[in-house]
């Protein structure tokens, strides 16, 4: 009597539809990490673009109440971002208005762009009178479809 051997394994072709599977897996998982590391930074943008907007908000409410002298001419705006985190002097105390300048997402450094209020609100030179706004430098586009400088 001959007894029948049979053997395990995987054959070849279940391989590859086992291969095929995974790579189609793989390749839709990839657009959805890559939109959720966009959208991340974006959050992050905007954070940090409303951190800095308060602070120089902050300033100014300081300015108006006389808390420090200011430069004639900037209307009460800070002269620049480190202005803001080296604070100004109240009374024999140091008041400041932002801890660090932060990193801007989308390009990777702290070179932000800024506009006076003496410049046109489309304007991307600075007037170097004060700050009264502050937006990135990036010319991507977000998934709103708007450019991050005009956030």
């Amino acid at each position: 009597m001959r007894r029948k051997v049979t053997q395990r394994g995987v054959t070849i072709l279940e391989l590859i539809i086992a291969i095929t599977i995974l790579l189609v897996l793989m390749g839709a998982a990839v657009p959805v990490a890559r939109l959720s590391i966009k959208r991340q930074k974006e959050t992050e943008l905007r954070r940090d673009l409303w951190e800095m907007r308060t602070a120089i908000d902050r300033y100014k409410d300081a300015a108006d109440r006389n808390a420090f002298q200011i430069k004639v001419g900037t209307e009460g705006y800070p002269p620049d971002l480190d202005t803001l985190v080296k604070g100004v002097d109240v009374q024999g105390k140091k008041l400041r208005f932002l801890r660090r300048i932060p990193v801007d997402p989308m390009t990777g450094n702290t070179d932000w762009g800024l506009r006076s209020m003496q410049d046109d609100p489309t304007s991307e030179s600075w007037g170097g009178q004060n700050v009264f706004d502050v937006y990135s430098k990036s010319n991507g586009t977000g998934l709103d479809s708007t450019k991050y400088k005009d956030w």
